[in-house]
């Protein structure tokens, strides 16, 4: 048999290769005889596996129309569609982030009396990806995994790069306590995760204010300036609304595919409702130029300016009537939900009350995996879909060449260290450190093919991010847009991904 033994044992099955393995150790145990051989058998493995990997096709591509699974998800049994507007019905073109961004940038010159020379800051929409953490007390922005530890390379102050001998000094390790990170659970907030795409240039401008006060040695405290850049984003968006609203063809990008979403659903009769954020002025321009002046035909239900989360979680606002002729709400009771009718504010319970729809027989569709799908998935068993716009552009890294190439031979390169790792001799442990030293190199990457500060929104070098977990854990399934929906059966069923355990085998086809 070839020198292959952590090769079969990436491959195949490890349970097989107990042996080999034990003797490998062996070699690496004895004789200065025995350790030149041992460094001649790792380079030699080294090389079988890489000639193997060199000959091998690459994958196939990843479709990115797929609708993804995290849970088993029937659609026969789902009678009742409902939405979030803002990245999910709606997407948007970069400019609406530069739009964002500047206004908030005037704000904190003209009501917070920043440096006029921030003026000058131009948005960068490279720089952040979603799912970030930042740490306000420290004034630092960071990627973290599901178990909570610093992606290396991935954490900044301003837009300086931080050490990972400062990031010890600053925490004492790799990994942050879950209750320093989920803080905001307990009313205790020193992180912010900022989990949906306004979110970028928020993030941005943050960043770049520190650079500015840091390269004009100017003091400053980090948890007021996450305080001001906050309130000036969040006061922005009534201005925000106004503009878009008036130019919804510049703003926003028209699938010509939603509008046969729709008309499939209602086919099918299923009940469709809309509970969005956005006040209803806004929405109705834009769901006019994407599904047509006559789009509240589609819709069952109509809930603007809703307030999510508390939507979901309090039950002691009530429906309020939009009288549309004087653009205000009426001060009558509502005692029921009419098509055609607009309603602000409101509640879940309520809303459950008055439509008789309960539980998995409500699928509902959104881009934030807390405000839209946390509390319905975790408290009301509803079933969930998350749009994640950003899939696009993942997948179009997935799908690559050098993608392809370069995490191949990292996983394999990954298992050979780690199948060889018990050789204890100076020389063999020189080899591996090479190998170590290749394997971060690759590592560094394939990350940057996504994103050169921050990688890829769904994994670090090895697990899933912080916010993967958690979309992972809220969204029955996910993908890029909804009209992707439209290449599968109204009566689908989609099904998980069936993991491979820690413990298990890794193929049952030995």
């Amino acid at each position: 048999m070839p020198v292959l033994g952590p090769l079969y044992s990436v491959c195949f099955a490890r349970v097989r290769l107990r042996s080999h393995i034990k003797v490998k150790k062996l070699i690496g145990m004895c004789s200065s005889q025995r350790r030149r051989y041992s460094q001649e058998h790792l380079q030699k493995c080294y090389e079988d596996h890489r000639a193997l990997w060199e000959s091998k096709k690459l994958p196939e591509n990843v479709n990115p129309r797929s609708v993804f699974a995290c849970n088993e998800l029937d659609l026969r049994d789902v009678s009742v569609y409902g939405f979030d507007y803002d990245y999910t019905l709606a997407n948007y073109e970069p400019a609406v982030e530069h739009l964002i961004y500047e206004l908030g940038k005037n704000v904190l010159v003209s009501k917070y009396r920043y440096p006029e020379e921030i003026k000058s800051l131009k948005y960068n929409r490279e720089f952040a990806v979603r799912g970030l953490h930042y740490d306000i007390e420290h004034g630092l922005l960071m990627k973290l995994d599901q178990f909570q530890q610093i992606q290396q390379g991935s954490i900044y102050h301003g837009l300086t790069p931080v050490s990972q001998e400062q990031v010890l000094k600053t925490y004492g390790g790799r990994s942050l306590p879950l209750h320093y990170v989920e803080g905001h659970l307990r009313g205790d907030t020193k992180m912010a995760h900022l989990a949906d795409l306004f979110s970028l240039p928020e993030m941005c401008l943050l960043s770049q204010v520190a650079q500015y006060f840091m390269d004009h040695n100017l003091q400053y405290h980090s948890v007021p300036l996450f305080n001001d850049v906050k309130a000036a984003i969040a006061s922005i968006h009534p201005e925000m609304h106004r503009i878009v609203g008036r130019n919804i063809s510049e703003y926003l990008i028209k699938d010509p595919d939603l509008v046969t979403f729709f008309q499939r659903l209602k086919e099918n009769n299923k009940e469709i409702f809309i509970i969005t954020n956005s006040p209803f002025y806004f929405v109705n321009a834009g769901l006019s130029y994407l599904l047509g002046e006559d789009w509240r035909e589609f819709f069952d239900v109509v809930v603007a300016s809703a307030k999510k989360p508390a939507f979901f979680t309090d039950s002691m606002r009530p429906f309020r009537e939009l009288n549309e002729e004087i653009h205000t709400q009426t001060w009558g009771p509502v005692t029921q939900l009419e098509k055609g009718k607009i309603y602000l504010e409101g509640n879940l319970k309520r809303l459950q009350e008055l439509k008789g729809w309960q539980g998995q027989e409500v699928l509902y569709f959104g881009d934030h995996p807390y405000s839209d799908l946390a509390d319905v998935s975790l408290n009301h068993g509803w079933r969930t879909g998350a749009i994640l716009w950003e899939l696009d552009y993942e997948i179009q890294c997935l799908n690559s060449d050098d993608y392809k190439k370069m995490s191949g031979w990292l996983m394999i390169l990954q298992s050979l260290i780690e199948s060889s790792q018990d050789f204890e001799d100076e020389e063999s442990r020189k080899m591996i450190e090479k190998w170590e030293e290749e394997r971060d190199q690759l590592r560094k990457k394939t990350k940057e093919l996504f994103n050169p500060h921050f990688g890829s929104v769904f994994r670090t070098h090895d697990n899933p991010t912080y916010f993967s977990r958690r979309l992972f854990r809220f969204a029955d399934i996910y993908t890029s847009r909804l009209s992707n929906l439209n290449d599968y059966s109204i009566n689908h069923t989609f099904y998980p991904r069936r993991g491979v355990l820690p413990h298990e085998y890794k193929s049952l086809f030995v």
